[in-house]
């Protein structure tokens, strides 16, 4: 993982699962991780645990939703390190439902976190990036961004677009400003996306599913080595799920 080291590396969600999960791996291999969040108890635990383990990390409470909040992060990283090297656009929610139950306020988080704070992620680094003439946005979509099933179809509608803009994004900066763009799809991985499900009966349908689920430190290993691979290489996307998955 030599080409990890002394990475500036910016990863949203970052209070758990996989963003907690890549934080630490990444961190440990010697990158320099930028960690946001909402919850800032759980991002400050991290930073402490990841400095304890000897590697090097700050963190910035953020609300994906908010433009501003992101552009924020962005001028944070840049004032901590001087540049960004990486964005992990992982932050994400998944309360599936049928569309027959009018979830519209869910309908309208899903898209507020899902698409329109990976857009503003990209928004906030890619000036940088293009400046620098170099970076690498990895952006999480899911198995869902596939395929559609009952309950999945509002989640999905939000997966399939992070894929769209990520393979957008490739095909206008990659050519031009040497900018690297990736899209990791879990199927099911530990983490806490099944506690935004309000409906009681759907929680514990889907988590009766979850037994199967890898580690996020599975998906976090995916993103260290897309990473890691040459400058000249771009990994552009990644599908990994439990192997019992369907």
């Amino acid at each position: 993982m030599e080409n990890l080291k002394s990475k500036v590396v910016v990863i949203t969600g970052a209070s758990s699962g996989i963003g907690e999960a890549t934080a630490k791996l990444l961190a440990q291999n010697g990158a320099k991780v930028v960690l946001a969040a909402r919850r800032e108890d759980r991002l400050q635990s991290l930073v402490n645990d990841i400095i304890q383990a000897g590697g090097e990390a700050v963190y910035l409470p953020t609300n994906v939703t908010s433009a501003e909040d992101m552009q924020k992060l962005a001028q944070f990283a840049l004032q901590q390190y001087g540049r960004i090297d990486v964005l992990i656009n992982n932050a994400g929610i998944m309360p599936v439902s049928m569309l027959s139950e009018l979830k519209v306020q869910e309908w309208d988080q899903m898209i507020d976190v899902n698409i329109k704070g990976v857009l503003y992620g990209i928004a906030a680094v890619l000036p940088t990036m293009r400046e620098q003439q170099s970076g690498h946005i990895i952006n999480l979509s899911s198995v869902a961004g596939y395929s559609v099933t009952p309950l999945s179809s509002v989640y999905s509608a939000t997966k399939f677009a992070v894929r769209a803009i990520s393979e957008g994004l490739r095909q206008e900066e990659s050519p031009a400003s040497h900018i690297r763009s990736t899209i990791i799809s879990p199927g099911m991985t530990q983490s806490e996306l099944t506690h935004t499900i309000s409906n009681p009966d759907i929680q514990a349908m889907v988590q009766q599913m979850t037994g199967i689920s890898i580690s996020p430190y599975s998906i976090a290993r995916a993103i260290a080595y897309a990473i890691n691979e040459p400058e000249d290489t771009g990994v552009n996307e990644i599908v990994i799920r439990p192997t019992l998955q369907p």
